[in-house]
């Protein structure tokens, strides 16, 4: 088991290398002088100028690539161009709103999306069984953003339920929008994923044996096939999880907010590297310690894993 943790984690290691390198790279590859961007269009070439050598840009790539890895071991994220504050603490404080909206959804979205997998496929082949999959395929099929639309247009505008944007501070009602909107495609997808498991082990011969043995349905189901069709179901809400709690993007920018999302929007918009830099960071090192965490559980969860 020791071994097999750490392979995984020499594996986390390598995609972060790489993950480091290209968000390096970004300032090579986008449009715009920092220093200009720093300073504004209206200053002078030959402060343009001292400004790239005190940030070091002058220097061969090569220089700049170490001095940047060094800073991210130490923690330094750098500074934002358009705040001049730290990065690492501009994300620490837009990072619990981002949390606090994907833990929702994502409980939200597991809780249902595996009762209507389960409810499909006990039901199969039956009109509640379509009708389910029809709702899952609508979800699917829906891109987050129009749903967000919609929700705004028909619980804000027309019937005024829900506000229609801001932060919980003004009151729990503005989560529940864009919390639903971030909720409704994995949920389609976990119900999905729930059904077709659960059809797969609900014809293995131990459920049948269970099943003559005289246990209630509710054992049956509850104890002998979901605990044994957990696993592409946790594969599942791990992949969407560490998704969710990565960056929201167009849902927290629809509406208004304040998060990881709305952030790497507004620095997209401002060519705030390295803003643009620390989200990317973020981002994959949330996916690969999911990821790695998952993967781990899969041995304590299903025996026939093999650690390797």
């Amino acid at each position: 088991m020791i071994g097999y943790i750490l392979r995984k984690a020499g594996y986390a290691l390598a995609v972060l290398f790489g993950v480091v390198t290209t968000a390096f790279l970004i300032n090579f590859v986008l449009p715009g002088d920092p220093a200009r961007l720093m300073l504004g269009q209206r200053a002078d070439e030959q402060s343009i100028r001292a400004l790239r050598v005190q940030l070091g840009l002058d220097k061969p790539m090569y220089e700049q690539y170490t001095k940047y890895v060094i800073r991210l071991v130490q923690g330094d994220l750098g500074v934002s161009y358009s705040t001049n504050r730290g990065v690492l603490d501009t994300i620490v404080d837009k990072f619990p709103a981002t949390a606090l909206l994907a833990i929702t959804a994502m409980f939200f979205s597991t809780l249902i999306g595996i009762g209507l997998g389960i409810i499909a496929a006990i039901r199969s082949n039956t009109w509640i069984d379509a009708s389910t999959m029809g709702f899952a395929l609508l979800g699917i099929s829906l891109p987050s953003f129009v749903f967000g639309l919609l929700l705004l247009l028909l619980f804000a505008e027309v019937w005024k339920i829900f506000p229609s944007s801001g932060y919980i501070d003004k009151g729990i009602s503005h989560l529940f929008l864009p919390m639903l909107t971030l909720a409704f495609r994995p949920l389609s997808i976990i119900a999905r994923v729930t059904r077709s498991s659960m059809l797969d082990v609900l014809n293995q011969d131990y459920v049948r044996t269970a099943r003559a043995k005289g246990l209630q349905e509710k054992a049956v189901i509850l104890k002998h096939a979901l605990r044994n069709a957990l696993n592409p179901v946790v594969t599942t809400v791990s992949a969407w999880f560490s998704g969710l709690l990565a960056g929201t993007f167009f849902v927290e920018y629809i509406f208004n907010w304040p998060g990881i999302g709305t952030l790497a929007i507004g620095a997209i918009e401002k060519l705030d590297y390295p803003i643009i830099q620390g989200t990317v960071l973020l981002t994959a090192i949330i996916f690969v310690v999911v990821n790695a965490i998952v993967d781990i559980l899969y041995a304590f969860l299903d025996p026939k894993v093999k650690l390797h």
